[in-house]
């Protein structure tokens, strides 16, 4: 695939799950302001599936929102603690491509909290604070 049409197709697909996102806020929103004056809305709401799907979705956004500020932070940061850690991120990666099944999961631990080390050390005067 060439290198245009990727970054095309990633742009369609942030579009796309923009929209999803802001559908879903609207009718959870609709469905909260409804709930308190709906006992059976109410109760099907906190079922544990809704529940579940919910948290699922939270999880996912949260990673998302973290990785999304860690990769703003890589790619706008032109110091040259930023090339470090990007050229850091690509042995990491190649590291992981050649890493077998059998490698144990103390290393892949390791090569996690390697990654979020240098992620926490990067330009600290940028961080967000948690």
């Amino acid at each position: 695939m060439e290198r245009q049409d990727y970054l095309e197709e990633i742009q369609i697909r942030i579009v796309r799950v923009t929209g999803d996102l802001r559908a879903i806020q609207r009718q959870l929103n609709c469905a909260a302001m409804e709930a308190p004056s709906d006992p059976e809305l109410m109760e099907a709401l906190s079922q544990l599936p809704e529940m579940d799907a919910l948290q699922v979705l939270k999880g996912a956004v949260d990673q998302m929102r973290h990785f999304l500020w860690f990769y703003m932070q890589v790619m706008t940061n032109e110091s040259e603690s930023g090339e470090k850690l990007r050229q850091s991120i690509r042995q990491h990666i190649s590291a992981d491509a050649a890493a077998s099944p059998e490698d144990s999961f103390l290393d892949k631990f390791k090569a996690a909290s390697d990654t979020a080390l240098l992620r926490y050390l990067s330009d600290g005067k940028n961080r967000k604070p948690n």
